[in-house]
C-alpha cells in the first residue's frame, strides 16, 4: 500500500511539476476569519499548456471540473455566513473546484462534502455554482495562489490565479 501511494505521489508531481503542499490564504473580516488551505502546482515551462483545450488539466477525470489545486481538494472554512453570488454558506467547512469549461466565464463550485481528495469529485454534493470574474495577471503566474483580501466594509474577494488566468468572487461576511 506505501509503495502504491508514493507512486501515486510520484505521478501527481510530475504531472504538474513541483507543488508546493499546504499553502494557506486567510482574510479576518469583522472579526471572522476566512481561510483558503490548497496545494499549489507549478506551471513549469507549460505556459500556455495548462488550460487549452488539449491542456494538462483537460486529462483529468472530472474535467471540465477541476480540483482547483493540487494533491487534495482545497478546502474552505469560514466563522462567518458568507454570501457568494446568491449562495450562502452557514459557518464551517467546504471544498472548492471550479468549472473551466468556458475560459472566459469559469465557475466557482463549493461542494459540501469535505475531506476528499482531489479527484474525488461529486456534483451531486454540490452546495452551489457562482460565476466568476475573469482576467489576465498582470505576468504569468508561476505557482497556482489563491488571495484572500478585504474589500472594505464586510466585503471580500476570492481570487485564484494560475500562468494567464485569474477569476475572482465578490462575497461579503456576517
Amino acid at each position: 500500500m506505501k509503495t502504491l501511494l508514493y507512486s501515486a505521489l510520484l505521478l501527481s508531481t510530475a504531472a504538474f511539476g513541483e507543488t508546493k503542499a499546504d499553502q494557506t490564504a486567510t482574510v479576518a473580516i469583522g472579526g471572522k476569519n476566512i481561510t483558503i488551505k490548497y496545494s499549489s502546482p507549478a506551471v513549469n515551462n507549460r505556459a500556455g499548456k495548462i488550460f487549452s483545450k488539449d491542456g494538462l488539466i483537460s486529462h483529468d477525470d472530472h474535467y471540465p471540473v477541476w480540483r482547483a489545486g493540487a494533491n487534495a481538494a482545497t478546502a474552505l472554512h469560514t466563522d462567518a455566513t458568507l454570501t457568494l453570488g446568491g449562495m450562502t454558506l452557514a459557518p464551517g467547512d467546504y471544498t472548492l473546484f471550479v468549472n473551466i469549461a468556458n475560459p472566459a466565464a469559469w465557475e466557482l463550485i463549493v461542494s459540501k462534502q469535505t475531506g476528499q481528495g482531489g479527484l474525488d469529485y461529486d456534483a451531486k454534493q454540490d452546495l452551489g455554482k457562482v460565476k466568476m470574474t475573469m482576467s489576465k495577471p498582470p505576468s504569468m503566474v508561476e505557482q497556482l495562489v489563491y488571495t484572500l483580501a478585504a474589500t472594505g466594509g464586510n466585503k471580500g474577494k476570492l481570487t485564484l490565479s494560475w500562468e494567464n488566468m485569474a477569476g475572482s468572487v465578490d462575497f461579503t461576511a456576517k
